[in-house]
């Protein structure tokens, strides 16, 4: 993977966010979250140690801030945790740990931020620290039982930079029942037009969308599927001299496919469907298939809120031109460079990371909500795959996720459903617009990747990729 004028372009966004902060007045008179820095320092001062986490706000995490009680107990250090929305989040730890502020000990960073990050001495290698641990400590959290496409994610010049807590990769959902009506049968390694054709069956035999696919403009949202099923398609969003590659024919094919899929067999008004739009059509019974991340699929099996329990099958991502297509996201904790409390966070780091910390959960809250998709032995555990149907396919989905070679030729980035380089959150934004647009029918889909070709063009240059 190459990078570069990664330092540059990121401390100009945080230098820039934090002007901004500051003429609003934010950063001068500190909310909460900054009053419980300012607390755990001064309590860190009078002897008493204190981690601060800065992290998101999901089922996963709120789990961690109860059971953390249990960890100040054997432990005796204090815990805090700063919640905020995903945006807020990336806003707040990048300023924070650009300008070395050291409010975090420990921050929450997607597989897409670790090596920016990484780069930008931001976050602290651990490393050194698994290799300075008890030869017995080590062994028991095994690093080697995370999934190597998640390590990958998470490594940057042969150092590991943070620890999952949550993994996903991605697959097809289908209603057995809505399949039998139409009298199809969903091949075990469907393609792409396979999939095209039983969403067109499906939708006539049982009169809703034969499947559902995201079409929310975000590069986390339609980008996240579209992405994939680019890559299966031989498409790429660079080749290896940076020449950008949105307008090729095997790009085109890929978005055309996807926009006709949506018009022929989809919802109705994609550019409004999400990921938590998408799960309530297919939990509630009002779609027949879904092409998403395998998260859902504790969702799909959890009775208190969805009306398909015992009812969805799951098969990989489709191919087309590749296999080995679904991609590939995880949530991670990393300790700041600029921590005082380094060697008590990468203790709660490995706490909340082991097998025992999967075990915890699953006993305490049910193994159906155990962290998913970060170690090989929860998909190996009797006690998980008996709560949760998927666990088999989601395995191999996250052991066959090509995170390091994402696309049918060679390619300078890594990432499957993102490009990894700091630019593709503002490209990535503004090139799901344009395929937006291709989606309501406003413009075709050539015309679409025709300006996004141009503004990836753009950016390999102004970011100093392209000679």
């Amino acid at each position: 993977m190459i990078l570069k004028k990664w330092t540059t372009s990121f401390g100009l966004f945080s230098l820039s966010a934090l002007v901004a902060l500051t003429a609003c007045g934010t950063p001068a008179s500190p909310g909460k979250e900054g009053k419980e820095a300012a607390a755990g320092e001064a309590a860190a001062e009078g002897g008493k140690k204190t981690l601060t986490i800065a992290t998101v706000n999901n089922p996963d995490m709120a789990i961690m801030q109860k059971l953390a009680k249990d960890y100040e107990k054997e432990t005796g250090t204090t815990v805090k945790f700063s919640v905020l929305p995903e945006n807020d989040l990336r806003k707040q730890v990048t300023v924070d740990v650009s300008m070395g502020g050291g409010k975090y000990d420990i921050v929450t960073i997607g597989n897409y931020d670790a090596a920016i990050w990484a780069k930008n001495k931001w976050i602290e290698p651990l490393t050194s620290y698994f290799d300075s641990m008890p030869a017995d400590a080590k062994a028991k959290y095994d690093l080697d039982d995370i999934f190597p496409a998640v390590r990958d994610g998470l490594t940057y010049d042969n150092q590991l930079y943070a620890l999952p807590f949550y993994g996903e990769s991605s697959m097809l959902y289908y209603n057995k029942d809505m399949l039998a009506k139409a009298g199809v049968t969903m091949p075990e390694h469907p393609t792409w037009e396979q999939v095209a054709e039983i969403a067109k069956k499906v939708k006539a035999a049982n009169n809703v969308p034969g499947i559902v696919l995201r079409g929310l403009p975000g590069w986390g949202e339609v980008l996240a599927p579209l992405n994939s099923i680019i890559h299966a398609f031989g498409g790429s969003w660079y080749d290896m001299n940076w020449n950008a590659k949105l307008n090729s024919p095997e790009t085109v094919k890929a978005v055309k496919f996807y926009a006709d899929l949506l018009k022929e067999a989809g919802q109705p008004g994609a550019t409004t469907t999400g990921f938590t739009e998408a799960l309530t059509l297919m939990s509630t019974g009002k779609a027949a298939m879904w092409y998403d991340a395998t998260v859902a699929a504790g969702f799909l099996n959890n009775p208190k809120n969805s009306q398909v329990v015992g009812k969805i099958g799951y098969v990989k991502a489709p191919s087309a031109a590749k296999d080995n297509t679904g991609w590939l996201w995880s949530w991670n904790l990393a300790i700041e460079v600029a921590s005082k409390n380094k060697a008590e966070a990468f203790k709660f780091l490995t706490w909340a990371t082991s097998k025992e910390y999967i075990a915890k959960v699953g006993e305490s809250e049910g193994w159906v909500v155990a962290p998913p998709g970060t170690r090989k032995s929860t998909y190996e555990n009797p006690k998980y795959k008996e709560a949760a149907p998927f666990a088999d396919i989601v395995m191999q989905s996250m052991l066959s996720a090509d995170y390091k070679k994402p696309a049918k030729d060679p390619v300078p980035y890594q990432g499957i459903q993102f490009v990894s380089i700091p630019e593709f959150q503002q490209l990535g934004t503004e090139v799901s617009q344009d395929i937006a647009a291709a989606l309501t029918g406003s413009t075709s889909v050539e015309d679409a990747m025709k300006k996004a070709q141009e503004k990836a063009e753009k950016v390999a240059v102004s970011g100093g990729y392209k000679k």
